[in-house]
Formats: C-alpha cells, sequence, structure tokens
C-alpha cells in the first residue's frame, strides 16, 4: 500500500511575528514597570522604555490583522499565533488607554492642596524631591485645582491641637507609610506637622504628603498637601488620597476620647504667719 505524505504548512509569517512581538513587548513593559517603580533609572528614560513596549504592542496587533487577511486568503496556519499577538498586544495597550482617556478630562497638575494660599511647607522631605517641584507652585495650579477638585478644602475638628496630631499620626501609622518627620506641638509651637510618602497602586510612583495640624478657636484645623515627585501629571492621585486621608481623620476623630481637660497643679499653702510673742 502506497504511502501518502503528508506537507505541514508553514505559519503566516505575519502571525509568527505577530506573536514574537507581542511577547517581546510584553517582557519590556514588565521590566520598565519594575524600573519605574524602584527607580533605578532616570523617569525620562524609564518611561522611554515604556513606550517601546507599547509601541511593540501596536505593531504586534496590525500584524495579527494582517496574519488574518493572509490566513483568510491562503490558507495558512498560524491562526493560534495571531490570536495570541492580538490578545497580548491589546492586553499591554488597555490600561495605558483608560489613563490617557483620564488625562484627557483631568488638569495636568501634580501638586494639591487644601490651602492654595498658604500650603504646608515640606521640610524633611525637601531634600528627597526634586529641586524644582518642592514649593507649592500656585497660580495656574492652584486655579486648575479648584476647579477640577473644588471639594478638596481644610478639615476642622472639635479637638485640640495635640489630640488632632495624635489622631492624623495613628491614620498615617495604620497606613505603615514611613514617617519622615513628626513634630507635636511643643512649648512656644503650636503647630504640629507630619510628613510621610505614599506609593501609586500601579507603578508605585512615590508622592510625598505633608500634614499641618493648626489651632482654630477652640478646636484645630487640619490642612493636607499631596504632590507626586515624577514631573508628570497625577491623573487625580493626589486628590483621591487626600479625600480618602480626609475621610479617614474624620472618621478617626469622630470615635477618640473626649480629651481631658488638663489639670491645674495645687497651689502651695503658704505658711500660717506667726502670731507675735507678748
Amino acid at each position: 500500500m502506497a504511502r501518502r505524505s503528508f506537507i505541514e504548512e508553514s505559519p503566516s509569517p505575519w502571525a509568527v511575528w505577530s506573536s514574537r512581538l507581542a511577547l517581546f513587548g510584553l517582557a519590556v513593559g514588565l521590566l520598565s514597570g519594575v524600573v519605574l517603580a524602584t527607580g533605578f533609572l532616570e523617569f525620562g528614560p524609564a518611561l522611554a522604555t515604556l513606550g517601546a513596549a507599547l509601541a511593540f504592542a501596536a505593531v504586534a496587533i496590525l500584524f495579527a490583522f494582517a496574519a488574518f487577511v493572509s490566513i483568510w486568503r491562503q490558507g495558512s496556519s498560524g491562526l493560534g499565533r495571531a490570536l495570541a499577538g492580538l490578545f497580548l498586544g491589546v492586553l499591554l495597550l488597555a490600561y495605558p488607554a483608560y489613563l490617557a482617556q483620564r488625562a484627557y478630562k483631568l488638569p495636568a497638575i501634580n501638586d494639591i492642596s487644601t490651602d492654595t494660599a498658604n500650603p504646608p511647607r515640606f521640610v524633611a522631605l525637601a531634600p528627597q524631591r526634586p529641586a524644582d517641584h518642592v514649593a507649592y507652585p500656585g497660580g495656574t495650579t492652584a486655579a486648575r485645582q479648584q476647579v477640577a477638585y473644588p471639594d478638596i478644602v481644610p478639615l476642622q475638628l472639635d479637638l485640640p491641637v495635640r489630640s488632632a496630631y495624635d489622631v492624623a499620626l495613628g491614620v498615617i501609622q495604620a497606613h505603615k507609610w514611613p514617617i519622615a518627620n513628626a513634630q507635636p506641638p511643643a512649648g512656644p509651637r503650636r503647630d504640629a506637622s507630619i510628613e510621610t510618602t505614599a506609593r501609586s497602586l500601579v507603578l508605585g510612583f512615590r508622592e510625598d504628603i505633608v500634614i499641618r495640624i493648626a489651632p482654630a478657636g477652640s478646636g484645630s484645623r487640619i490642612d493636607l498637601r499631596s504632590a507626586s515627585r515624577i514631573p508628570a501629571p497625577d491623573l487625580g492621585t493626589n486628590a483621591a488620597r487626600l479625600r480618602g486621608l480626609l475621610d479617614e481623620i474624620d472618621e478617626a476623630a469622630s470615635n477618640a476620647p473626649e480629651p481631658r481637660p488638663e489639670q491645674k497643679a495645687p497651689e502651695e499653702k503658704k505658711p500660717a504667719p506667726r502670731r507675735p510673742r507678748r
């Protein structure tokens, strides 16, 4: 009986390169994420690496569609590779596309404060920030913030400064953020301040936070400021963090025990004057 030979068709080159480029883009994207999160490189080169990964993903999607046409017309194999390239390419581009949509709607700022006229200042964290991103920019940044985030306002508490400071410090410690500076009110200094650093959820960008607690009438006023270290729009992360902190501090203050009034030291009794001898 004559043996029948089977000739295996080679897969479409478009499908092969689609899957290869998608896998390479995925590897470059993961590497750029690690570099951005760890700060191994400067922001510019790290962002360029991420841009290269997205470019590979876009080309992989184009090659996948070219592979579909080739497979349909010529009957070539490689449909699985083309689908894999398309899926990975879309997966890589989905989140950046979502961020781009948010960037289009939100203002291009990265420094948010509850007090734009007299914002809290970074002191302990100032050396760790870029030299031109230590002071609050004010001006256009403040105007854009007031339009986009009118709800970011100071928090008024019916607690003395020391009690409000303890509440705010407890909220920061619950987040397990590293505290760079914590100054309670002492002596002639009636204000208190806390400086800490948080990280964004996705790429771990560092965002510095300073809390100022000042006396206000019989209670206290809390002002917060959150500023990104990278020179790029924050896509609303600083405003969202301040909203969360304000709500957490307000809730913790409402559950805090009422402060005890300070007890005055008892006055020393003066000895009775001796009666003169006759």
